[in-house]
């Protein structure tokens, strides 16, 4: 819980207070938050084993520390072999200490386990949101590799309260994501 305590405190006396000049905001409640971090695995071959759902739900909530969901179809696909209702992907929603805590691991520990890692992208998608592509679950230190029987990628949301992307970004880089290529 330290590690928390930590990334919170660091937003509060350096963070906010440099976005706040940054963008000239006037009150405290204008500069960007980091509300929640989405983590969510889409597995379309799930439909042909069911095994393959639960295995997946047990590693992401080994990685965040909460418990993961299975998302559910919500129409029939004929050529998908896909009925309504089936699990097709797991999801997971972190909020307040955990979400620092895994914004802390992905930073420090995983993203840097990535072969050849030169950065991630800088494109936001238009409201301040980030959303990070993951090709690999075994970047993080809590999988073991001996036990994977398959390699599924993930894609991290970050959901911020910015109005801009480029409040967002700086949100962000102020977090520590390490950005390709950003102009500061």
């Amino acid at each position: 819980m330290a590690n928390t305590a930590r990334l919170k405190q660091e937003y509060t006396e350096r963070i906010a207070p440099a976005l706040k000049e940054k963008f000239g905001y006037t009150s405290a409640m204008q500069i960007p938050v980091l509300k929640k971090i989405v983590i969510n695995q889409g597995l379309g071959i799930a439909t042909a084993d069911k095994k393959i759902i639960e295995v997946a739900i047990n590693e992401l909530t080994t990685i965040t520390g909460q418990k993961a969901v299975a998302t559910i179809s919500k129409k029939d696909v004929a050529n998908f072999k896909l009925r309504k209702k089936m699990p097709i992907g797991v999801m997971v929603t972190l909020r307040r200490e955990r979400m620092y805590e895994f914004l802390e691991k992905l930073v420090k520990v995983a993203l840097p386990r990535i072969r050849d890692f030169k950065g991630i992208e800088s494109k936001l998608d238009g409201r301040g949101n980030y959303t990070l592509g993951i090709q690999e679950q075994i970047i993080f230190p809590e999988i073991n590799i001996d036990t994977i029987d398959r390699i599924v990628g993930m894609n991290i949301t970050f959901v911020t309260t910015a109005k801009t992307d480029e409040e967002g970004f700086a949100l962000l880089k102020e977090f520590g994501l390490p950005f390709k290529n950003a102009k500061d």
